[in-house]
């Protein structure tokens, strides 16, 4: 949702690696930004409303990213897809820092636009093959932020290194940074951020961006 320089610039990133791309604005002279050579599909409306969502087919959408020019669309546009159509991956951009916490608290991804980038974007609505935030001089080793199933919730921090063979080298909670104790506990909102060996990042975003095994489950 938003067909603003950052919205254009996501959605043609998102194309050219491949995917279906659908782009919702409320001005239809926005696609413009879009360019001549977009194949995905250009929806005119209101980003919250379900009219409009719908035709931009969200029943069937793997992710959404509220990136308009206003923060209040933002989260009610994220909050819908998220609470009414199941999506899981969602993103919204918002312009007050201040704002953030609140935000999280309801389980939204959120970057203010001081620090937002299309990449950004991108390693929280496309787990499995984002790019790292940060790697050594030889490349091996990277601290990325990986998905985190909801069933995760509650474990310990130590609980999780453990299952996927990382370290957890800090955690963003509420808009702040954190560097987290081995008794520190995953919750609802927290963004991890991993040091891994690069060749294993993957494996270790299947892992994480699944249901932890439990004793006892068929």
């Amino acid at each position: 949702m938003g067909c603003g320089r950052v919205g254009a610039s996501l959605a043609r990133a998102l194309e050219g690696a491949g995917h279906d791309v659908a782009v919702v604005d409320s001005d239809e002279q926005a696609f413009r930004r879009l360019g001549t050579d977009f194949a995905g599909r250009r929806v005119t409306g209101v980003g919250f409303d379900r009219e409009t969502l719908e035709a931009a087919d969200i029943r069937n959408a793997y992710a959404f990213a509220a990136v308009s020019s206003g923060d209040n669309s933002n989260i009610l546009a994220a909050r819908v897809a998220r609470e009414n159509y199941g999506v899981e991956h969602v993103v919204a951009r918002i312009y007050d820092p201040g704002r953030a916490e609140i935000y999280q608290r309801l389980g939204i991804p959120t970057v203010a636009t001081v620090r937002w980038t299309t990449d950004q974007i991108l390693r929280r609505l496309l787990p499995q093959g984002h790019l790292p935030e940060l790697t050594d001089p030889s490349g091996r080793i990277v601290i990325a932020d990986v998905p985190v199933d909801a069933g995760w919730v509650g474990e310990r921090i130590s609980s999780i290194e453990a299952a996927a063979g990382v370290r957890v080298a800090f955690i963003s909670r509420l808009g702040q940074g954190m560097l987290p104790r081995p008794d520190t506990v995953f919750q609802d909102g927290d963004l991890l951020h991993v040091a891994a060996l690069r060749e294993e990042l993957g494996s270790v975003e299947r892992i994480l961006d699944s249901a932890p095994a439990r004793e006892g489950r068929n």
